[in-house]
């Protein structure tokens, strides 16, 4: 059995004094072989770690001993390898960024589908089922008849859904995403935009593609996720798509034999994007990161940015 931990969690909760958690929150990673990402913010705790069980426990543990969080529900999987370089720990305005005053997550509680009951509500013709990640994401895999935002960033998802609305009658409104935390922020605008008979997928989709059956499922394509396995199917084994890490979005062994692609420069999905100046910079990272390979190590680069 691959023995490193993924765990993918999150927690909606009042954290005042979420700076003072950075760095008892490192230690503890550092001390546990655990890498990973975690943001903390006002509005409470979200992140992706991965490391050796007894690290990840330790890390849990510690997560559940903050204020608000002894009730912390996380999404485990598994991995030969560590799909993170580092350990950083994040202090940010919010943990998932949507740019709206005045939402409150608790708006969104016991609004939730459990897995199991998830087919019964998007199968039901009164029900528009929403995607709330963005587009690249929803490019390899999605519910059947979900409406696809076509969004760049989360940010864009209020002014989205404002003018979605003018233009579609809402009875009821099913909303889902990757791990549950973007659709539970969602779920809150709607109510504050007036919208009551609204729900979202409990776990998102990797809890469901963990608990439904596949010959069950209306899932379609693979789940985009924020690491280097890059997908995961059901059963959250690693799919088949792997990244440009220019533009960090998933690519397919077709778009690797492109004319418009090159490693860790280019894909068809960024050619014309950057700059020549900012392509030879990708250019020579991807040199360091090939001569490391070639010794034997891991490359600790900056990742690049989407600017």
């Amino acid at each position: 059995m691959p023995q490193i931990v993924v765990a993918a969690l999150y927690k909606f909760t009042a954290m005042p004094d979420f700076a003072d958690y950075q760095a008892p929150l490192r230690a503890t990673a550092d001390q546990g072989g655990v890498k990973g990402t975690l943001l903390l913010a006002p509005e409470g705790v979200n992140g992706t770690i991965a490391g050796p069980r007894e690290g990840i426990d330790a890390m849990l543990s510690h997560l559940k001993s903050l204020p608000g969080c002894a009730d912390l529900d996380w999404k485990e999987s598994y991995t030969d390898d560590n799909p993170f370089l580092r350990m950083k720990v994040r202090l940010k305005r919010e943990i998932v960024t949507m740019g709206c005053e005045g939402i409150d997550p608790e708006n969104s509680r016991e609004r939730y589908v459990e897995p199991h009951d998830w087919n019964r509500v998007i199968s039901d013709p009164d029900t528009i089922v929403i995607d709330t990640r963005n587009d690249y994401e929803v490019s390899i895999g999605t519910f059947e008849g979900a409406v696809n935002p076509e969004t760049t960033s989360f940010r864009e998802f209020p002014e989205w859904f404002r003018k979605f609305r003018t233009q579609n009658p809402l009875k009821k409104v099913a909303m889902f995403c990757t791990g549950g935390i973007r659709c539970e922020k969602s779920t809150a605008f709607l109510r504050a935009e007036g919208i009551d008979d609204v729900v979202h997928l409990k776990g998102g989709i990797l809890k469901y593609l963990e608990t439904v059956p596949e010959d069950e499922s209306l899932w379609r394509g693979e789940c985009f996720v924020f690491d280097n396995r890059v997908s995961v199917g059901h059963d959250l084994a690693p799919g088949s798509y792997d990244m440009c890490h220019a533009c960090r979005q998933p690519i397919t062994e077709d778009d690797k034999r492109s004319e418009h692609y090159a490693p860790g420069v280019s894909c068809p999905h960024c050619h014309d994007k950057y700059s020549e100046e900012k392509r030879r910079a990708f250019a020579e990272r991807q040199k360091q990161i090939d001569l490391a390979k070639a010794r034997g190590e891991r490359h600790l680069g900056a990742k690049p940015t989407n600017d």
